[in-house]
């Protein structure tokens, strides 16, 4: 049976505040993680990552947010059929923590809800595997954006 989550945690050297810009605003996170990026963070909030690939078709994940609690925690459902609505069986949760801390902020990202897709269990293993090389990526570049950052939000 494949693994049900996958939990990161690094230090930022940045203020929560700033690393929740870089979490919430569509242009900064163009610059860690979409290629284009269409979000709404409040609850029920609605968004689509866009990856465009060198070779192969283009990558479009659609998104539903769950819970945002402005610096704090933010949580969405995602990568879920276009047209249906998100649920455990076809859409994982993915939550990030930001708790303040002297040297920055600590972030933890957990993703969940990966062993009850209603997917092939080779699916599920080639899905958790993926992630787990994506999260690792994405999160050194987040980590290292967030740092460079002004207190200055990115203006939409």
């Amino acid at each position: 049976m494949v693994s049900d989550r996958i939990e990161r945690e690094i230090v930022i050297d940045a203020p929560p505040e700033i690393v929740w810009d870089v979490l919430t605003q569509p242009d900064h996170i163009k610059a860690w993680f979409a290629d284009s990026v269409e979000i709404e963070v409040a609850p029920g909030g609605r968004g689509r990552f866009t990856w465009i690939q060198d070779t192969g078709p283009t990558n479009n994940v659609v998104v539903r947010v769950e819970r945002a609690d402005p610096p704090h925690y933010l949580s969405y459902r995602w990568n879920f059929p276009e047209g249906e609505e998100p649920h455990e069986g076809n859409a994982p949760l993915v939550e990030f923590s930001l708790t303040a801390e002297a040297s920055g902020t600590r972030l933890r990202l957990v993703e969940s809800g990966i062993s009850g897709l209603e997917r092939s269990e080779a699916d599920k293993s080639a899905y958790r595997d993926d992630h787990v090389r994506g999260w690792n990526s994405l999160l050194a570049k987040l980590a290292d954006y967030a740092s460079r950052q002004r207190r200055e939000p990115v203006e939409p």
